[in-house]
């Protein structure tokens, strides 16, 4: 039997089936009409609101600047929460406030941002923004666990050597010589040739320098610091 021959017979068994369930089929037929107009609708309204989010975003980061600007890009974050605009809106509020010193609410906003979107890139940068609010707040202790935590679980090469610098600076600031030496040499030798890499050397050389003689037994600590926001979200 030819092939056209088999299908036209096979059809034709078929047929007294499709004209008993002709009804069901209608049905399903419609259902499956009903389901693609859902999800294109769905599609449309999902694909608007990234538009608008990112309009509203950058209108914000435009028209504020400092208090304005957090509470600007705050609010887009929470107009649009889950957009891609809406999850760096709220990483920019929150680099807002630290900018403008208001450390404890930065705090909250990038520890909103870590519970609520984990997975997001931006994540390295959050952790090390919630490690530099603590410390800006002289929470060292806390400041000291998130910077760690920030390097530990990121695989990003700049969150990690940021978070290192961090914690070799308050070894430093606490008079913990040998172990800020012992960070600095390590950031030194895992990113060479680069401007960091150079600072951490130069630092490691001015602590030996400095505390090499036998004379000096505990130095006293450097003057605490206010950190640095290790990132630039703000453009």
């Amino acid at each position: 039997m030819q092939p056209q021959e088999a299908a036209t017979d096979y059809l034709f068994k078929l047929w007294p089936w499709i004209e008993a369930n002709l009804k069901r089929l209608a049905y399903g037929a419609i259902l499956i009409v009903i389901a693609i107009f859902v999800f294109s609708y769905y599609s449309y309204r999902q694909n608007k609101r990234e538009v608008d989010a990112g309009e509203a975003l950058t209108q914000a980061v435009v028209s504020g600047n400092g208090g304005q600007l957090a509470d600007a890009c705050l609010k887009v974050a929470t107009d649009y929460s889950g957009t891609l605009a809406g999850q760096r809106a709220l990483l920019q509020g929150a680099a807002a406030l630290f900018a403008t010193g208001n450390y404890a609410d930065a705090q909250v906003q990038f520890q909103k941002f870590l519970d609520t979107y984990p997975d997001n890139s931006s994540a390295p940068q959050a952790a090390l923004g919630l490690a530099s609010s603590l410390d800006a707040q002289g929470k060292t202790d806390l400041a000291f666990s998130a910077y760690q935590k920030a390097g530990d679980q990121s695989s990003d090469a700049y969150t990690e050597v940021a978070a290192k610098f961090a914690l070799a600076r308050i070894e430093e600031q606490q008079g913990k010589i040998p172990d800020a030496a012992k960070l600095y040499d390590d950031i030194a030798h895992a990113f060479p040739n680069s401007s960091i890499a150079s600072e951490a050397s130069m630092r490691e050389t001015e602590l030996k320098t400095k505390f090499s003689s036998p004379a000096v037994s505990t130095p006293a600590a450097p003057a605490a610091t206010t950190p640095t926001a290790p990132f630039n979200l703000i453009h």
